[in-house]
């Protein structure tokens, strides 16, 4: 990186991690997920290690490796018996749980500006809201639990948190050196290129939104595994 992160951070993200790593064993309760998981954070950290996705010349970048394959297993939940099976088997409650990562990480993003790594529209302080979807997650949580959350309502902030969700990624994708690059030249997205904050797009992006569309389903396809959750 063109500026040293410090060390805290470093670890700080690290935890965010392994954080959601948890939330997402928990939530799917299914050992090829979670050995999956982690074969996936280990095989992306090695190559990112490597140098290999600072090559950004080549389209599509090297960086599509990172982004692809989490996506496919992603959308394999809405097209595939299997994947279905997975999401119906979902336990609700800890699938919300999961979302309050998005508050650690979105102070990640901001000491990472600070350490001019991405540009400021990444922040919650220049119109990135998604840290509003963490901080309002242990309520849903919450709520659920008491039996005072109604489908519609839960249906509606699945809604918004996805829209929050689409907005950073879409900022993240404009604002990084790639031939694509459309926003933020002065201070491009560059530390997901560098290990461990790949694993924010390569991992943490898709188990956020791995666990909205399985909670989509649930409320829109209902089952009768999803109805006794």
């Amino acid at each position: 990186m063109d500026q040293a992160v410090s060390l805290p951070l470093l670890l700080f993200f690290g935890l965010t991690v392994l954080l959601t790593l948890f939330f997402l064993a928990k939530a799917t309760q299914s050992k090829v997920v979670i050995l999956g998981s982690i074969g996936w954070i280990l095989l992306q950290s090695a190559v990112s290690l490597s140098g290999f996705y600072l090559n950004i010349s080549t389209l599509p970048p090297h960086f599509a490796l990172a982004l692809f394959p989490p996506l496919a297993f992603v959308l394999g939940i809405l097209f595939f018996p299997a994947g279905k099976r997975l999401a119906d088997n979902m336990k609700l409650d800890w699938t919300i749980l999961l979302h309050t990562v998005r508050i650690p990480v979105e102070i990640t993003l901001f000491y990472l500006f600070l350490a001019h790594q991405v540009p400021a529209l990444m922040t919650f302080e220049a119109g990135n809201i998604d840290i509003l979807a963490g901080l309002t997650a242990p309520i849903i949580w919450w709520a659920r639990r008491k039996g005072k959350l109604n489908n519609k309502l839960f249906l509606t902030w699945n809604a918004f948190c996805l829209v929050t969700l689409a907005n950073v990624v879409a900022r993240a994708l404009l604002s990084a050196p790639f031939r694509f690059q459309r926003i933020a030249f002065d201070q491009p997205t560059v530390a997901v290129l560098y290990f461990p904050f790949v694993l924010l797009p390569a991992f943490i992006v898709p188990a956020v939104l791995f666990c909205h569309l399985a909670t989509l389903r649930t409320l829109l396809v209902p089952t009768p595994a999803s109805s006794a959750r």
